[in-house]
């Protein structure tokens, strides 16, 4: 006789058959808008320079990061997040070149809105540790420990040159107390209340950092761990996340993606703003360095670890592979 409601009335591979029938009942699935490609312009050079530990990814000269943009516009990506790598000597303990108008991020923001309007999202990374000889995200203080408050007054003022710049959204990156409600106010006390903040929430002190640092020339020495957060915890995030809420964030951010995805998946349930993830350098280097030496299937892995990042809570994800991914899905 059979049995109803368990084995063998029951089987779940029924509804794995084929790949229509696997399509049709999938639970997950991505879309190029869920994606943002994050990019590096570096100040002074004349062809894009390939960033050895992640392979396939530059920083790009103005005219290249123009071609990316229209490239990941016409792929269908929501937004291109930029970096901005200025020349080493330009470099100094404030981090001068953030607040230049001149300086490279800001004509890089220029440059993009330029070529794409409205029709690709600006994103612009508003951080220090590109920018100060020290490569901490804050100004330091007479013991070398980042200041808050006076690194506070910074974001303000990058907040402003960036969206004077002609950024659709800034994403305070540095992991500072407060920084969220202070932006926010610079940037409304200019008339700019249409500047979106993309607020790095859960961004944690990660050994998977590494190859970002070669791609934005760090000048980092030591660690940033008095001020991103510790791997071990998870209701520091969900503080931090009521925190930027009540601060006025319009989406909040988790850095890494793939080994917080317990984490992912805790701040979407509890945000009512759209939740980005952020799949960084060393998830990248890892699958393209596996997939070079021929031990994983590389566009398989990129699609599953992208699948988890989306199952997991995310609304938007920032990839290197944006581009490549958006061509595939479309």
């Amino acid at each position: 006789m059979t049995k109803y409601g368990s084995f063998p009335g029951t089987r779940p591979r029924r509804l794995r058959t084929t790949p229509v029938m696997r399509r049709m009942v999938a639970e997950t699935r991505l879309h190029p808008a869920d994606f943002i490609l994050p990019a590096f312009v570096r100040e002074g050079v004349s062809e894009p320079v390939p960033i050895e530990a992640m392979p396939g990814v530059v920083q790009h000269t103005r005219d290249s990061l123009k071609k990316a943009a229209v490239e990941a516009l016409e792929a269908g990506v929501s937004g291109i997040m930029l970096f901005g790598v200025p020349e080493e000597s330009k470099k100094d303990a404030a981090g001068t070149p953030g607040t230049d108008p001149d300086g490279i991020l800001q004509v890089a923001i220029r440059d993009v809105r330029a070529e794409v309007g409205d029709d690709l999202l600006v994103m612009s990374d508003l951080c220090l540790d590109e920018t100060t000889d020290h490569g901490h995200c804050g100004v330091l203080d007479a013991e070398g420990r980042v200041d808050n408050d006076a690194t506070l007054e910074r974001y303000a003022e990058m907040a402003q040159v960036q969206a004077d710049a002609g950024a659709h959204v800034v994403g305070p990156s540095g992991m500072m107390d407060g920084q969220i409600g202070v932006i926010r106010d610079a940037l409304d006390q200019i008339g700019r209340e249409d500047v979106a903040v993309l607020a790095y929430t859960a961004k944690y002190a990660s050994a998977f950092y590494g190859p970002f640092r070669e791609a934005v020339g760090s000048s980092l020495k030591g660690d940033r761990k008095t001020y991103q957060q510790d791997p071990a915890n998870v209701r520091e995030s969900l503080r931090e996340l009521a925190l930027d809420l009540e601060e006025g964030a319009d989406m909040v951010m988790v850095k890494p993606a793939g080994p917080y995805l317990d984490v992912l998946a805790r701040v979407a349930q509890e945000s009512d703003v759209p939740v980005a993830a952020y799949q960084i350098s060393g998830e990248y280097a890892m699958i393209e360095a596996a997939a070079q030496r021929g031990w994983i299937d590389r566009d398989a892995a990129i699609m599953e670890a992208l699948t988890g990042i989306r199952r997991a809570g995310a609304n938007l994800i920032l990839t290197y592979w944006a581009t490549e991914v958006a061509r595939k899905l479309r």
